[in-house]
């Protein structure tokens, strides 16, 4: 899903950034501190998701949210709770009053629907991708998959007795492995929940024995979804 920061603070910017590219299931296409500039490209430019600081130069994000006629899903942001009322009469996702944290970044991300148009095939699932190992291409199929780990640019993929290393990044694979059951428990991590055996704590373990962390910004997420 790509979403727009409309955001004039630079250190709430960089706060937002950083958040999505830790979550890595959103794709960033411009951060504007001008609202009228984010109109212009909104003429432009579908966006499906808009995170839009309510406190904004020239017209305030409220007044800018009442002039889109085709209006994407949108979290609010602010230091002020006294528009949250408003917000939710004009239908918002969720309000996140500043300063928070990635934890409650997550529980607002994760309210966002993600809607399949009517009467529209759905798009084919990809089953397997090809890694570049030295001359040759292997072929991993994503059912096989225990788990992915991050390393630097790099990341390792878990399968039954074996681990490959593929020159594409982590986020690249959260991308090819959407429409799977994988989930982020980690920064680092990302795990194929039909391999999970239990979770104790902060430890997640799978049925070959693997034990894996929980990441607290990860947990809540991740407890509402599969521990329901």
């Amino acid at each position: 899903m790509n979403c727009l920061i409309i955001e004039d603070q630079p250190p709430a910017q960089r706060i937002l950034r950083k958040y999505i590219e830790d979550l890595g299931t959103l794709q960033l296409l411009e951060v504007f501190g001008d609202p009228l500039k984010a109109m212009a490209f909104l003429d432009e430019q579908s966006v499906e998701l808009i995170f839009l600081d309510i406190n904004l130069p020239k017209l305030s994000g409220i007044a800018f949210l009442k002039t889109l006629k085709n209006k994407p899903q949108v979290i609010l942001t602010t230091a002020y709770s006294d528009y949250a009322l408003e917000g939710y009469e004009l239908d918002v996702v969720d309000y996140l009053l500043k300063p928070f944290s990635f934890e409650r970044f997550l529980k607002a991300v994760s309210k966002v629907r993600r809607p399949q148009a009517e009467n529209s095939p759905a798009a084919p699932v990809r089953k397997e991708h090809f890694i570049k190992i030295g001359y040759e291409h292997i072929r991993i199929a994503f059912e096989d998959i225990l788990y992915l780990a991050a390393d630097g640019d790099y990341c390792e993929i878990y399968l039954e007795g074996k681990k490959h290393l593929s020159s594409e990044s982590l986020k690249r694979w959260i991308e090819l492995l959407e429409g799977w059951d994988f989930f982020r428990i980690h920064k680092s991590y990302l795990v194929n929940s039909h391999r999970i055996e239990k979770v104790s704590g902060n430890t997640l373990y799978l049925r070959d024995g693997t034990q894996l962390p929980l990441g607290r910004a990860y947990k809540d997420d991740f407890m509402a979804k599969y521990l329901k």
